[in-house]
């Protein structure tokens, strides 16, 4: 029962400082090379071109493929940017293993 009390506390006292954590802010500034920077700029410019078509005037078919593009768009951005993310899951089952072990 004390094992189970003292998990508890533990994993209620690292969800506290999680969001402390995410606000903080550390991250460093990336710096792009000349090519990924100008393949965001076309990807940026290729956005404002979407955001400023008419959908009124297009088909479900056409609606569907610009969504399609946005999406791939958005992962492209996402990869150039690069980082690594760990979910608030993955973090309490590493620490459940780390318990476990020790």
């Amino acid at each position: 029962m004390k094992k189970t009390a003292y998990f508890l506390s533990l994993v209620f006292l690292l969800n506290a400082f999680v969001p402390v954590a995410m606000a903080s802010g550390g991250k460093e500034p990336i710096t792009l090379s000349a090519e990924e920077a100008e393949r965001l700029d076309e990807l940026k410019h290729r956005v404002e071109e979407i955001k400023a078509m008419d959908f009124s005037e297009l088909s479900k078919v056409e609606k569907k493929a610009i969504k399609k593009e946005l999406r791939e768009i958005n992962k492209e951005a996402k990869a150039v940017g690069g980082g690594v993310y760990i979910s608030a899951g993955a973090i309490i089952i590493i620490l459940v293993i780390l318990l476990i072990i020790t």
